[in-house]
């Protein structure tokens, strides 16, 4: 079945897009190129029509703290996208992405890609998605080859290589190679909205792994 014949996966991209276009730059010529790029792409994407690999969702622990990060979105920013992402969520497929993740991590971290290569909605152009996170998580630093990231917090808060706090509506950008270490607040589970710009060769062969700085 191809993107235009999916509303509800049409809404949530298209929230997608909305947060990118909504949101200030804080002044960061490089960050609004970021924006701008990530609005460019999908428009070629809808142009596109891509497939929906429609499958039953699969969810991991972390997951039990999914419908508190959900109802934390109260922000105006966010909270169209929340309720796109519950339109969808018995077809989200959570994951982990490493061959090796941390004893302590599996209760506390998934990820679900919602366009990508090997997305809910498939293309090779970019990478969106979401990443989940319970309360009082680290996850390890490591940085992306050739990846341009940017996250969007829905709901909590995170704090990035200890240099601030990003509550929800904010956004948060990786260049590529930049070593990034993240850790969530202590009683209320954290959602970002991630984005990964970059060549589609780069997208589809990525491997994820963390650093051992």
């Amino acid at each position: 079945m191809p993107l235009s014949k999916e509303p509800a996966w049409q809404y949530l991209i298209r929230d997608y897009h909305d947060l990118y276009q909504s949101g200030s730059a804080g002044g960061s010529a490089k960050i609004r190129a970021h924006m701008v790029e990530v609005r460019r792409v999908l428009g070629k994407v809808f142009e596109d029509d891509p497939p929906i690999s429609q499958d039953t969702g699969g969810e991991l622990p972390v997951c039990v703290h999914l419908e508190r990060a959900l109802s934390g979105a109260t922000a105006f920013r966010t909270q169209k996208i929340a309720h796109s992402i519950r339109s969808v969520r018995p077809h989200l497929r959570w994951r982990y992405g490493y061959e090796r993740v941390p004893r302590g991590l599996k209760l506390k971290y998934g990820f679900t890609e919602i366009l990508g290569p090997e997305g809910s909605v498939v293309s090779d152009r970019i990478k969106l998605g979401l990443v989940l996170f319970a309360p009082s998580t680290t996850y390890p630093a490591h940085a992306h080859k050739g990846i341009t990231e940017s996250y969007i917090n829905i709901s909590g808060n995170v704090s990035e290589n200890d240099t601030g706090v990003s509550a929800p509506g904010s956004l948060i950008i990786n260049p590529p190679g930049h070593h990034h270490r993240i850790t969530t607040a202590d009683r209320e589970p954290c959602l970002l909205a991630y984005a990964w710009t970059g060549d589609s060769g780069v997208l589809v062969d990525q491997k994820m792994s963390f650093s051992r700085k």
